[in-house]
């Protein structure tokens, strides 16, 4: 097997036949694979095709083509091309009957990954807009996998938006055009079902939207109605692709092969791994540094990236008296991961952990392992019960470590 080539393409096309998966989540997979590899060998004969019948310089002037004109083959050609549009018109939704590109291609960020000649958009902005904005994207998850610089590059490109009641921040089968963060109101999520407008759930006073018309490139799926006056900030289209989407493919491409060789997530599936690269995000710690304090709640599990981490446990005397000294109980090197068992028992941080050297983690915050990680729950407990045998073999009784 080792001698066999990779056909070129074939990863593209079933990273692009994945992805569109996990956004639509077809019943039948079967079925959708059909329709997925029906859309893209159409479209490629369409290039062929217009390529193929690319119109011609004129010879002299300019000529005008009568009905009488036509040949048979003329007019054959035009009659696949109706059909060619009525497939196409079949990918538009509801009342919306212009074609659109829903069913255009994915934004391909490799095709400009090496284009830095872009200029970069500056928005100003006081320090007290700044603080504002900077609330409001502390919990957005598409940020959270940012380096500082280009989280900093984000706010600088996000612009204000002052809505009113009653107003239409993005319209069902429009292009998309901006992603926005909601800073405060109530927005409306209707979509159109049998020409009729349904309200299908809202956003209140927090939150995002936007995103997938923007990464896939695809028409609004969704009408968002302001119920009162807000404020929001936008990113366009531009800069959402540079820092957002050209990040997420980079960070795919680099942690991929990590988290195929992690114990812990071998037993998910590709599908599952990609999920979980999605919402990575990197920090670096160094020699000493404390990553987490014991006693403190829990906000997100580790995966140690390089380096190594010392795990301590302050040791007591007396039940629920502790004293300053901390006794090492394991270590995490490359692959390990830490962090967990708060998450998992809804507890305080049972220890404390050290960089030991310069270090660096893959971090995923507790809503993401909430949503990604349940398949490795059992393992995790399992875990668990191995901490507790440590436990009580270091200091005689699980009693004695109550928080």
């Amino acid at each position: 097997m080792s001698n066999v080539e990779i056909p070129a393409g074939l990863k593209e096309l079933l990273q692009g036949y994945t992805v569109e998966v996990l956004r639509r989540r077809p019943p039948d997979l079967v079925e959708f694979a059909v329709q997925h590899f029906t859309q893209i060998l159409d479209r490629q004969r369409n290039d062929q095709r217009a390529k193929k019948h690319s119109p011609k310089p004129a010879r002299k002037g300019v000529t005008f083509e009568t009905k009488s004109n036509k040949t048979i083959k003329d007019k054959e050609e035009e009659e696949e091309e109706e059909e060619e549009e009525e497939e196409e018109d079949t990918c538009t939704t509801g009342k919306y009957s212009r074609r659109v590109s829903v069913c255009a291609e994915a934004y391909n960020p490799d095709d400009d990954e090496d284009d830095d000649t872009e200029p970069r958009v500056v928005h100003p902005k006081t320090d007290e807009q700044r603080r504002r904005l900077q609330d409001a994207c502390r919990d957005i998850l598409l940020f959270k996998t940012l380096e500082q610089e280009q989280f900093s590059e984000v706010l600088d490109g996000m612009f204000e938006v002052l809505v009113k009641p009653q107003e239409h921040i993005i319209d069902q089968g429009d292009d998309g055009d901006n992603f926005y963060v909601i800073e405060k109101g109530v927005y409306d999520i209707l979509v159109q079902k049998d020409e009729v407008s349904v309200c299908v759930g809202k956003y209140d006073n927090k939150g995002s939207f936007g995103e997938l018309a923007l990464m896939y490139n695809t028409p609004r799926a969704a009408t968002i109605v302001a119920t009162q006056e807000g404020a929001l900030w936008g990113l366009d289209r531009a800069t959402f692709h540079r820092l957002i989407v050209r990040n997420n493919a980079k960070k795919r491409r680099m942690y991929e092969a990590f988290i195929e060789c992690v114990p812990l997530l071998k037993s998910l599936e590709v599908s599952e791994r990609m999920k979980i690269v999605d919402v990575l995000g990197a920090r670096t710690f160094k020699d000493g540094e404390c990553i987490i304090t014991q006693g403190e709640n829990a906000d997100c599990f580790y995966i140690v990236e390089s380096g190594e981490v010392k795990i301590m446990i302050k040791s007591t005397t007396k039940v629920g008296q502790q004293d300053n000294a901390e006794v090492e109980v394991a270590r995490c090197s490359r692959g390990q991961y830490f962090g967990e068992l708060a998450l998992v028992t809804n507890k305080p941080r049972a220890a404390s952990v050290y960089a030991v050297g310069e270090t660096k983690c893959l971090v995923i915050d507790v809503q993401a392992f909430e949503r990604l990680l349940g398949p490795c729950m059992d393992i995790m407990k399992r875990n668990i019960s191995q901490y507790e045998e440590q436990r009580m073999a270091l200091f005689g009784s699980c009693e004695d470590l109550k928080h």
